[in-house]
């Protein structure tokens, strides 16, 4: 199996994980991998009144997970989710940017509102 498709079956399943993780929370998946012309979202999820747009990291180590994400992966992440928020939020729930760290061996790490508008 080449390393591309290694990579995507890893993110996959990474993404399983998180949505089960966030279901387990009390959160509704609204949507999976949500592609626009601005980007991808890996998880759409909605507890309350809060729509999370969840960006899913996993790595080989916790270490590593340290700079799985900067700033210029996010707010490619962010741009995708202003597509988004319209149909997912309209008028009735506010929106949230998370991200949810992987690691073997380790329990998922959710970082809650992590992106801010202005950043």
């Amino acid at each position: 199996m080449n390393r591309r498709l290694a990579a995507e079956r890893r993110g996959r399943r990474a993404e399983r994980i998180a949505a089960w993780w966030l279901r387990l929370h009390g959160y509704r998946i609204l949507g999976q991998r949500v592609r626009n012309p601005r980007g991808e979202i890996d998880i759409v999820a909605r507890r309350g009144r809060v729509v999370a747009f969840v960006e899913v990291k996993a790595r080989a180590s916790e270490k590593e997970l340290e700079t799985a994400i900067d700033a210029y992966r996010f707010r490619r992440v962010v741009a995708a989710a202003e597509v988004a928020i319209p149909q997912y939020c309209g008028e009735r729930f506010d929106a949230r940017f998370d991200i949810i760290l992987l690691a073997p061996g380790r329990w998922p790490r959710h970082l809650t509102n992590v992106w801010h508008a202005g950043q």
